[in-house]
């Protein structure tokens, strides 16, 4: 490990949206970001709005990949010489029901929400014992409340719950848990709808305040859930 102490943080899906927002927000506190992302062109699009700055690490890749998911962490390890926190923030949603929707695009869905989160603490695992860091997860309110039909729901219900069966194995190693779950934010995630959902929503930044406020508890501080919704958000 290196000597340098600063604070590394590897985050999925990190190129846009939330994930983007959070890097941006620790790099402002001055901790070194890794981001991951299927697309390598959005990563260097991202560094060079941020002006390329060393303490940014790019790594393209899918989250949904075991090896690719590995290598992620392993670089991350090798080159910034440590790692203290990840955020599970990879995912999308196919905007459809059971009752309507088209099954060619679930399988994806299901494999980047749910077994990419699954993936990324086996990879990290080892490093954050030693770090004894922190695990954030990025669910939604979508996994703690029910939605007629919706599979996208169904992967968030999913993550919920592997929030709490983590916890339950790390607690003891000193690592933290900790579930992020937003309501209505406007990011990517509407692109394929084509339109942003009535009423007000929250942006991608105010999200990544609480994730950094969480990343920032002391040791011996656990924070589990933080539901978030903009005011006006019944559900």
């Amino acid at each position: 490990m290196s000597g340098n102490d600063t604070p590394v943080t590897l985050i999925t899906g990190g190129g846009s949206g939330i994930g983007a927002a959070t890097a941006r927000q620790l790099l402002d506190c001055g901790h070194r970001v890794a981001v991951t992302g299927r697309s390598e062109n959005r990563l260097r699009r991202f560094a060079s709005e941020l002006g390329s700055p060393a303490e940014l690490l790019t790594l393209p890749g899918d989250a949904a990949d075991h090896e690719s998911v590995q290598s992620a962490v392993d670089t991350t390890v090798k080159e910034l010489g440590r790692l203290d926190t990840v955020v599970a923030n990879a995912g999308f949603a196919t905007h459809d029901t059971l009752a309507d929707g088209d099954p060619a695009g679930w399988r994806e869905m299901v494999l980047t929400n749910v077994l990419g989160p699954a993936l990324l603490i086996r990879a990290s695992l080892a490093a954050l014992k030693e770090s004894r860091g922190r695990i954030v997860l990025i669910g939604s309110v979508a996994g703690v409340q029910n939605t007629p039909g919706n599979i996208y729901g169904a992967t968030k219900w999913a993550v919920t719950g592997l929030a709490e069966n983590i916890r339950r194995q790390v607690t003891a190693d000193g690592v933290g848990v900790t579930l992020i779950a937003p309501g209505r934010v406007e990011t990517p995630f509407w692109d394929t709808l084509g339109t942003l959902p009535d009423g007000h929503l929250l942006t991608g930044d105010q999200i990544a305040d609480s994730i950094v406020w969480a990343i920032g508890r002391p040791h011996g501080v656990d924070i589990n859930t933080v539901i978030i919704r903009p005011i006006g958000q019944p559900v």
